[in-house]
């Protein structure tokens, strides 16, 4: 059975004349899940994970980490179809130190005390994820699980009816001009072209002064765009332009 919250958007979902995925209800399913925010992130077909709709103050700061490293929950998740459950990141007897080194200690400074992420899938098809987070540790209910794998699979199936209806290869979700680190692809672009190298090998220059850096890859990513960080100069200057 479809939750009530999940059947009135389905039903407004016929009025949506916008671009991209009309907005879900975020808010008002991670009360339902007992959660503090939420993200949902899809994938089109072998590009990067994107994260296309949030809520939560801590929800980007989350997605963003897990960017600059490269790994987490999420991209786990929506990449490999795994069904994440962290219930206490600081568990250092838990599976997460060791499958994401660094990354439980940073979540944990971002005041995030436990994720779930569930991978949104129609048979074998890899959509992408849904990843929820609390402040405190604890799992979660047996019918809050319940309910996250009933709403997962409505997003799904909303995600392929959206795609098979426009006839493209990649989901028309993903054209979306709000889409949370469109900056960060703008920005690998451009350095891709001053490093006068592919893509792949930019964001990897990205990432790592992000990570030695300690800052938000989206920060990075608008100094690159607004031409106050220079990531072609010689290795050890810092790279910000003069004013």
């Amino acid at each position: 059975m479809t939750h009530p919250v999940m059947a009135d958007y389905l039903r407004a979902l016929s009025s949506h004349e916008g671009p991209g995925l009309a907005p879900l209800p975020l808010a008002a399913c991670a009360g339902m899940l007992g959660l503090d925010g939420l993200g949902l992130v899809l994938t089109p077909g072998d590009g990067p994970a994107e994260l296309v709709q949030s809520h939560g103050e801590r929800t980007l700061a989350l997605e963003d980490l897990q960017q600059v490293q490269g790994q987490g929950p999420s991209l786990d998740a929506a990449r490999h179809g795994a069904l994440i459950l962290l219930p206490d990141v600081a568990d250092g007897s838990a599976f997460a130190p060791q499958r994401w080194p660094g990354l439980p200690v940073a979540m944990e400074a971002l005041g995030v005390r436990a994720v779930f992420s569930f991978p949104l899938r129609v048979g074998v098809i890899g959509l992408g994820a849904l990843t929820g987070h609390r402040t405190r540790s604890g799992p979660m209910t047996t019918d809050q699980l319940t309910e996250a794998f009933r709403l997962t699979g409505t997003i799904a199936e909303i995600v392929i009816a959206t795609t098979a209806e426009s006839g493209l290869a990649r989901t028309p979700l993903l054209d979306d001009p709000g889409l949370h680190f469109a900056e960060v692809h703008q920005a690998t672009g451009m350095l891709a072209a001053q490093l006068d190298t592919d893509c792949d090998h930019a964001l990897i220059r990205l990432r790592g002064y992000a990570y030695s850096h300690d800052r938000p890859l989206l920060d990075v990513a608008r100094d690159v765009l607004g031409r106050r960080l220079r990531l072609d100069l010689v290795d050890g200057g810092d790279g910000h332009s003069s004013p």
